[in-house]
């Protein structure tokens, strides 16, 4: 059940069109001589405004057909309809379990009963999975129903439920450059585009068309979610530029299919997120991005092995422990595992799980020296029974004091496309909503949307990519934190400091708070003599009688 939110402040105003909010951006600008350190707050006055009209999205997948692509689009299915089916440890009934959005809560504020936490998805207007309608081009014919079956991943008695939906749904033909893929892909390539790359461009764009026409949907955001691709290299004059790229493509040079689709997508005004490890955005591409003010993503979903990896290392290196050697093995028997079998798509992959805790190890100068790094060793090998359902083992080896070894060994079974699913959904919505928010710097007349290259999509991705000269975050609560933080400036609201101090002072600060709403703020409630007993008329007759405030 949704709850509405409505904020209290003069700082922040509600027409039917917007929430425009007055907000202070605070941060510590820090300067360094030597061994002496210099530190200085500085504030910045901004206004953030957020259209309140949520549009109908369309999403369309590269790669729909896949696990990946069935899974999310029979997932949504399943939820709009309310289905539920039976298993032998009884009955399931569809969810959104595993999407940070629709299935996790933030902490809003403190009300009579102590902290009042609300689903994230709550905090501003935004899309519902069930509401998105489902497109995409795909290089296998294979109708959804039966690339559902092909998958393995619902229980039989929900894929009898869902089939009947589902084989009305049949992929475009996609783009197949055999050169960037395993050629083990060969055989589910029955449907593809032909003619020069520009032709390929030119129906991709005219499919986006079509289908935003044929569904009525407002907006459409493109997501690729197909096989991992070897890496491109960055050859000048070719993909280096936006001039370049568009010039190559009609050349028919070499260029990758999630940059073709990457291309086609910006040229259409589409945001374009990519799921897969490839090095989709090549300076060309973020060049064009720019120049069209459209976002772009990535890469690679952060699902199951490196989140708990984001979220182990952050640990070990925050409390002062010195991880050493981190080893992940993995075996998976999906289509992924099969093209990740050739050794220039493992690469793409290794590369994209490997610096995921440098930014962790980097911020810490008393564990690590310049340049210092943990062993980091990433395996992948393809078992063909063990099916969509994958296997992870980790090992962490840390120093800890006076010469002493720790080591955290773990085992991680999952269905990688029942983790993934809920990321994809996640991508596509926090996008959208990132579409509706502009920014007003004090003392500028123009609002500025974020920077076409939308960082704040890094939570959900192995290797996040951000505007040049940004810093790469990776660590999972801090990459979290800024969603949250984002959306409460969005609201005029100040980030979550979890200082409670008004828990761990000797005496009650709560007559010195500034508050728009004091009764609201005084309203709690009171410990007198051991015995909670509501305030009169909201207000406290002695600092001492209160032992809980806001």
């Amino acid at each position: 059940m949704s709850v509405n939110v409505r904020i209290n402040s003069p700082n922040v105003q509600y027409t039917d069109a917007h929430i425009t909010a007055r907000y202070s951006y605070q941060t510590t600008s820090v300067h360094r001589d030597g061994n002496n350190i210099t530190a200085s707050p500085c504030a910045t006055e901004m206004t953030f405004r957020t259209e309140r009209r949520v549009p109908r999205l369309g999403v369309m997948l590269v790669g729909w057909g896949g696990n990946n692509g069935t899974t999310v689009t029979a997932a949504v299915l399943a939820n709009s309809l309310g289905l539920t089916w039976s298993t032998k440890t009884g009955q399931k009934k569809a969810n959104y379990f595993g999407s940070f959005l629709q299935a996790s809560t933030v902490c809003l504020g403190s009300g009579l009963e102590g902290d009042v936490n609300i689903p994230f998805r709550d905090l501003l207007p935004m899309v519902h999975p069930n509401d998105i309608v489902f497109d995409g081009w795909d290089i296998s014919s294979m109708d959804l129903g039966c690339a559902m079956e092909r998958a393995q991943v619902f229980d039989w008695s929900l894929q009898e439920q869902l089939r009947p939906h589902l084989s009305l749904m049949k992929p475009r033909p996609s783009i197949y450059i055999p050169e960037f893929i395993a050629a083990n892909q060969e055989s589910r390539a029955d449907n593809v585009l032909t003619g020069t790359l520009a032709d390929q461009v030119q129906q991709i764009r005219a499919d986006i068309r079509d289908f935003q026409q044929s569904s009525g949907v407002d907006k459409v955001i493109v997501l690729w979610t197909a096989n991992t691709e070897r890496f491109t290299d960055i050859v000048p004059g070719v993909n280096d530029s936006a001039d370049g790229l568009l010039a190559a493509i009609q050349a028919g040079a070499e260029v990758s299919p999630s940059s073709l689709f990457a291309v086609a997508s910006i040229l259409e005004g589409c945001a374009y997120i990519n799921g897969s490890p490839q090095n989709t955005f090549v300076p060309g591409v973020i060049e064009l991005a720019v120049q069209k003010g459209v976002f772009i993503g990535g890469d690679d979903f952060k699902s199951g092995q490196t989140k708990i990896k984001s979220v182990l290392v952050d640990f070990l290196v925050s409390a002062g422990i010195k991880p050493t050697s981190i080893v992940s093995y993995n075996h998976l028997g999906n289509n992924d595992g099969k093209n990740l079998s050739a050794p220039e798509q493992f690469r793409s992959k290794e590369i994209s799980k490997s610096n995921v805790v440098d930014d962790m190890v980097q911020s810490n100068h008393i564990l690590y020296q310049p340049g210092e790094k943990p062993d980091h060793c990433v395996v992948i090998k393809y078992v063909p029974y063990v099916g969509d359902s994958k296997r992870a083992m980790d090992e962490y080896t840390s120093e800890i004091m006076m010469g002493g070894t720790n080591t955290i060994a773990m085992h991680n079974t999952c269905e990688d496309s029942l983790l993934a699913s809920p990321i994809i959904l996640d991508l596509v919505i926090l996008t959208e909503l990132c579409q509706r928010v502009a920014v007003q710097l004090q003392g500028e007349e123009e609002f500025q949307s974020f920077h076409s290259v939308l960082a704040l999509l890094a939570f959900l991705c192995k290797a996040p990519l951000v505007p040049p000269g940004s810093p790469v975050i990776n660590a999972f609560f801090r990459q979290r934190a800024c969603i949250e933080n984002i959306m409460r400036a969005c609201l005029g609201l100040p980030p979550q400091n979890y200082m409670l101090l008004e828990h761990k002072l000797q005496k009650n600060f709560l007559s010195h708070m500034s508050c728009n709403d004091k009764v609201s703020a005084l309203k709690k409630v009171a410990l007198v003599n051991g015995t909670s007993k509501p305030l009169t008329n909201g207000f406290c007759t002695h600092e001492d009688d209160v032992a809980y405030a806001m």
